[in-house]
Formats: structure tokens, C-alpha cells, sequence
């Protein structure tokens, strides 16, 4: 897919940024040309989110130019970035939307906070049924409100705003991280749309099949600069890791050799709602079991009965062989379960707080005195975590919001370490990861597995399953369908019982 002779549709020249102790952008160049899907790849901390941040204009560059079809442009907001023709698209959708409000309002909600005076309600529900038709959605409910729509129809109402406002350049962070394979279908369809009527897109994504599907050019950064931008035809998924990682990458899913035990989790018959249906497994000491399913499949719903954030409606669930009552989480952690949410910046951590306060959630007793927190103790815990995990920046002061994906997940796994945790659960634990990020995720997971905990992997990436797993249980429709030993696994065993639902 070149695009060679386009002309320039954005500049961002050597664009320069640091934060207390960071040198995070180091004169970085950027280009998207009309009409062109551009792919932004980097691991944690390569400083692909603070380029994007400075564009969109939640960030004030120190140095450097920004040109928007040859003009100079002063970003001092997202307002800014707006009226310029630069939208965003995120992966956490919800924070974009108002859900109260419709689908019509939503897509207008610049003419609606305009203060412009009347507003032509049948005007304004006309103009936004065109602009989901122009994306392919003629017929869409613009009446239907935002919070019922699901986070694929989100994205969608987020394109349309985007073209209403006439959007010139929109990135799409992580767009495909929360879809079905037929809502990322739908999506690739729309960004080839857009690509034809000449809107730039930059595409941030950590899933590379996507990037050589969908791209056209790609820009490696590390470090905090750029590494190198070609064309997607001129390069491979290898050569872009190693550009990424610096080093060759030849091990993706390392897999640690350990002695299983006993029985540790012991589920029968876990029934809960319509999603989790008469559910048994069983996790050995120093066992990974994988259980791998489409979107959907309840997987996650399964998660968090294992850890009492759900009612059980039947079923028995044993540690070690004692009963378990799970009525709220705070029971399964004291019986030595840890849940490592979808979900992180929802479930998993606390964003507006430090590195140091969520490394210390589930320790508070230990680090107190006389029902005071020691910062001693706090602190103390917190470096060893952060030396331990390779968290990046190295800073327990540091707000989580900050912090890259694959660094916010190290702290969602690392504050359950010191714990007497027993059993893991990882529910999609690699989301919005990049390779290097995912890497040290599957290395923890394995040095676990060799303490002798127990350890269940929830995810739809059947290659990390096949991976990472020493046993693998196929969920479909609520229901463990098929279990497979790691030997006779293969991806396209495991797609038929989790596509067909079909129990053997």
C-alpha cells in the first residue's frame, strides 16, 4: 500500500519534551500524508503516547514545529488540536462520550456546547445520520443513547464526530484492543474509507498482523526518538521488534520449565448468571492453565466469580482443599487469590494515585503501625517492586495515569508479589501491551509457576495460549467445551471448539 506521491499532510518537526528526571521526546521527526494509514510503534517508555499527547494538545512541547498542510500550528489544548482538524480516537472509549446523551448527541456535541443559540433538533439528527452513513452505517438508531451502545458502536459515533468536525488527521490509539474480529473487520472497513477520501490516520497498535494488514508506512520509535520510518511492504514484523527492543527478539512467549504439584483450585459445576454455566477446572501447583475463548465466551465473567466479584448462583470452589465462601473479593484475597483485571485502569489500579499508593493496596496492614501506614515501609516496598518488575519510569512517585500500558500492568501484577497469594488469575493481562512489556509479563508469570503457584491465563490470543499454557480449557457459550494438553494443541483445534461451541 504506498502512498509515495501524496502530498504532506502533517509535519512534526524535531520535536523535543522532558519531564522531572525524563528525557522523553529527543528532536523527533513525524510525517502523515493525505489519504495515508500510518502506523506509530514503540515499546513502554519510547515516547510514541508523549508525541501523540503533544498533537492532540494534552502536552506543550519544549521544542520543535508542528505544521498542518504547510501551516505552523500553536497546540496549547485539545480545543486547539480540534479546531485544526486533529481528532483522537481512544481505546477507552467511555471517557470521549457524555452517556446520557444520544447518539445524534454525541456526534454533534460541538454545535451543542457551541453556545450558538436554537438548536434544529431535526437539523441535528439529520446531519448525524449522514455522517454515520458516510462511514457505511446508514440506518443507525442516532436516537438510541450512548450507554447502551457497546464499545465497537462507541468507536464508531467517535469517527463520526471526528468527520463532523471535519477531521483532517485522527489517530486511533489502540483501537482494536476491545474488539471482536468482526468489529475490527467493520473498522479496517472505515479506515479504508477515510483513507480514500484523503483523512490522514495515525495507528497505534501493538498487534503487528494488524499494522502490515492495514498500513501503509510505519514509524519505529525507542527511547524517545525516532528509529526509522519505511514503508510497510519495505519491512517485516521481526524487523520492526528488533527495532523496537534494540536487540534481536527471537523468543516471544518464553516458557519456563516447572515441577506441577497437587491440586490447588479446585472448581465444580461455578454457575453464575448466563455467562459462567456449569463451569469445572482444576490448577495444580506450578501449573499454567490457559483458558482461551472468542469475545464473549465469559472468560472474564468466570475471572471474577473465581474471585468472589460475582455472585455464585451453584457450584463449589476448593483451595487446597478447604471450601471456599466467596462472598466479596476481599475473602479470596485472604484465602490467596489475586485477579489481575481485563479492565486495569478500571479494576486493576488507581490512575490518579502514585506508583508508590497502588503497590501498596493490598499490604496496608503489614505496612502499618498502630493503623498508620509507615512511608518507610510504603517506600520501601515500592523500590524493591519497581527494581523487581523493571518499572518504568523508576519512580514510586510517579502517577500511575502516566505511566505507559505495559508499566501500568506491572504495577496492576506487581502489588499482589508480597502477598500470600496462592492462585493467579490474568485476565487479558498482555491488552494494549507491547512486545517487550509482554515479554517480562510472560517471564513473571513462568518464575510464579516455578514457586509453585497456580496459575489461569484468560485470553482470545490463541498464540499466547499456545505459548504460555501447560494445559488449555476451550469456553464457549459459558461452558468449558474441550480441554487439550499443550502437546496436541493447535490454534486451528482450538478456533473450531471456541467458534462452534460443540462439547467433547
Amino acid at each position: 500500500m504506498k502512498n509515495a506521491d501524496a502530498a504532506s499532510l502533517l509535519q512534526m518537526k524535531a520535536i523535543v519534551k522532558s519531564f522531572p528526571g525524563v528525557r522523553a521526546l529527543q528532536e523527533v521527526d513525524f510525517e502523515v500524508r493525505r489519504g495515508e494509514i500510518h502506523a506509530l510503534l514503540g515499546a513502554n517508555g519510547a515516547g510514541k503516547s508523549t508525541l501523540m499527547k503533544i498533537l492532540s494538545g494534552a502536552y506543550r512541547p519544549d521544542g520543535g514545529r508542528i505544521l498542518l498542510e504547510g501551516q505552523e500550528l500553536s497546540i496549547g489544548s485539545p480545543l486547539d488540536a480540534i479546531r485544526s482538524g486533529i481528532q483522537c480516537v481512544y481505546q477507552e472509549v467511555d471517557t470521549a462520550l457524555v452517556p446520557t446523551l444520544s447518539v445524534a448527541e454525541n456526534i454533534m456535541l460541538d454545535k451543542l456546547t457551541s453556545g450558538s443559540g436554537w438548536i434544529q433538533w431535526r437539523v441535528l439528527k439529520q446531519e448525524a445520520a449522514r455522517a454515520l452513513e458516510g462511514i457505511g452505517l446508514g440506518g443507525f438508531d442516532v436516537d438510541r443513547p450512548a450507554a447502551e451502545l457497546t464499545i465497537a458502536q462507541k468507536q464508531l459515533v467517535l469517527i463520526a464526530r471526528a468527520l463532523v468536525q471535519k477531521a483532517l488527521l485522527i489517530i486511533f490509539d489502540e483501537p482494536t484492543a476491545p474488539l471482536s474480529g468482526e468489529e475490527t473487520e467493520q473498522l479496517f472497513r472505515i479506515l479504508e474509507r477515510l483513507k480514500a477520501e484523503g483523512v490522514g490516520c495515525v495507528f497505534i497498535s501493538h498487534r503487528l498482523s494488524e499494522v502490515f494488514r492495514i498500513c501503509d508506512r510505519i514509524t519505529v520509535m525507542r527511547d524517545g526518538r525516532r528509529i526509522s520510518t519505511k514503508p510497510a511492504a519495505d519491512t517485516d514484523a521481526k524487523a520492526v521488534v528488533e527495532e523496537m527492543l534494540g536487540k534481536p527478539f527471537e523468543e516471544e512467549f518464553p516458557k519456563a520449565a516447572a515441577s506441577i504439584g497437587e491440586p490447588l483450585l479446585e472448581a465444580r459445576g461455578l454457575t453464575s448468571g448466563t455467562k459462567v454455566r456449569g463451569v469445572d477446572l482444576t490448577v495444580r501447583r506450578g501449573e499454567i492453565v490457559g483458558v482461551v475463548g472468542l469475545v464473549g465466551a465469559g472468560k472474564t465473567e468466570l475471572s471474577r466469580v473465581l474471585f468472589g466479584a460475582d455472585r455464585l448462583d451453584a457450584g463449589e470452589l476448593r483451595l487446597s482443599g478447604q471450601q471456599l465462601q466467596l462472598r466479596e473479593p476481599s475473602d479470596a484475597v485472604d484465602a490467596g487469590l489475586a485477579l489481575v483485571p481485563e479492565e486495569r485502569r478500571k479494576q486493576g489500579i488507581l490512575v490518579e494515585q502514585s506508583v508508590k499508593a497502588n503497590l501498596a493496596l493490598p499490604l496496608l496492614k503489614q505496612l502499618s503501625k498502630l493503623s498508620f501506614v509507615s512511608r518507610r515501609r510504603e517506600a520501601e516496598n515500592a523500590e524493591e517492586r519497581i527494581r523487581e518488575l523493571g518499572i518504568q519510569p523508576p519512580s514510586a512517585l510517579q502517577l500511575v495515569k502516566y505511566l505507559s500500558g505495559g508499566n501500568q500492568q506491572k504495577v496492576a501484577v506487581g502489588k499482589w508479589l508480597p502477598t500470600n497469594a496462592q492462585v493467579y488469575l490474568f485476565d487479558e493481562p498482555t491488552k494494549g501491551v507491547d512486545v517487550g512489556a509482554k515479554s517480562d509479563i510472560f517471564r513473571l508469570i513462568g518464575r510464579l509457576a516455578q514457586e509453585g503457584k497456580g496459575i489461569v491465563y484468560f485470553s482470545c490470543e490463541i498464540a499466547e495460549i499456545l505459548g504460555i499454557a501447560d494445559r488449555i480449557l476451550v469456553m464457549s457459550y459459558g461452558r468449558i467445551v474441550k480441554e487439550l494438553t499443550r502437546e496436541e494443541a493447535t490454534q486451528e483445534l482450538i478456533l473450531y471448539y471456541a467458534s462452534s461451541g460443540e462439547a467433547v
